[in-house]
């Protein structure tokens, strides 16, 4: 096994999710060479991988929305890169018709799928010749990934999940300002979301730490809500918008990260800073995480988080010893 192809398009916490792949690969297959392909928005995951050889990216997203000529060139450019090298194995683990279509049109003799019951659509099956294993159900959905490779290829799985992610050195200078949190308060729908009031109680706990408290955002809505929590946490700043790779940097920093299941909230954890993730509606068994003393998931599928809980997660995180009780 020379040369093989990731097919993951998105999204950003799914792009984290599948990097362990790379390790596992290159761990099988000593000095395999591992190209991805990934939509333009999130393509700085796999690029922050050393161990990728070559990141493709086309504006899949952007040109759904603006339909415009230059978008398309952009796409057929990716496909031309794509086809400039021939693959032992392309592995699609995103499932769906833009992917299997990728798969399809990459230069290579094997191409692997999930089966169709596990296909985000059923008729992405078209695009593959080998098919993995019916997933584990107990298994995380990046376990579930990476036993799916292990099975169809017949090695072993590490115990340890290497992310491999080695954040650009020019971190902006808001890092540079003293030991911070940061609190991923947005989330992709409402019902997802935790109350601001809770943020705001959290937030003062935190500052009550030491540690200043930083509110990223990523469109209007998101800003006004990170402004209302920062009013009522004293010394909160909202943070400037920056890039998918500035906040990830941040992140990569942060003495502390606070979120919901979302893209930056996993990066911190594959960055190995100490992480607190909030489930409200999704599921944690598929998307949390878990190690003791850096990495707490709590709540999932409408099992609301307390302010209590989270705290005593923070604690956990950060090291700090509970209060002995009294014998008396």
């Amino acid at each position: 096994m020379k040369r093989i192809l990731i097919v993951k398009l998105t999204s950003l916490g799914d792009m984290v999710f599948t990097q362990p792949l790379v390790a596992d690969l290159q761990r099988a297959f000593p000095g395999v060479k591992i190209d991805w392909i990934a939509d333009a928005y999130c393509a700085d995951v796999p690029r922050w991988n050393p161990n990728i050889e070559r990141v493709i990216s086309a504006p899949l997203r952007g040109f759904k929305k603006k339909r415009s000529w230059a978008g398309l060139r952009e796409i057929f450019r990716a496909l031309r890169e794509l086809r400039r090298e021939k693959y032992d194995a392309v592995l699609d683990v995103h499932g769906v018709y833009k992917s299997a279509i990728v798969s399809f049109l990459a230069r290579t003799r094997h191409r692997y799928g999930y089966p169709v019951e596990e296909l985000g659509e059923s008729g992405a099956r078209f695009a593959y010749n080998h098919i993995f294993a019916p997933y584990i159900e107990a298994d995380s959905s990046r376990q579930r990934m990476r036993r799916a490779v292990s099975r169809a290829f017949g090695f072993e799985l590490s115990d340890e999940m290497d992310y491999g992610l080695v954040m650009p050195p020019d971190t902006p200078a808001l890092a540079d300002k003293g030991p911070y949190a940061m609190l991923f308060h947005a989330t992709s729908s409402e019902e997802k979301k935790w109350p601001v009031a809770d943020w705001i109680s959290v937030g003062n706990a935190i500052a009550a730490r030491g540690l200043r408290v930083l509110v990223p955002w990523g469109n209007e809505a998101e800003r006004k809500e990170a402004e209302t929590i920062a009013a009522g946490v004293p010394g909160a700043e909202v943070m400037p918008r920056l890039s998918i790779t500035g906040v990830a940097q941040m992140t990569g920093k942060a003495s502390l990260v606070v979120g919901m299941d979302t893209g930056f909230v996993h990066i911190a954890d594959a960055l190995r800073r100490p992480t607190v993730i909030l489930f409200t509606t999704t599921s944690r068994h598929l998307y949390g995480v878990s190690a003791p003393g850096r990495a707490v998931s709590l709540g999932g599928h409408g099992d609301i988080p307390t302010r209590a809980a989270v705290l005593a997660a923070i604690d956990e995180v950060m090291g700090v010893q509970p209060p002995v009780a009294s014998l008396h």
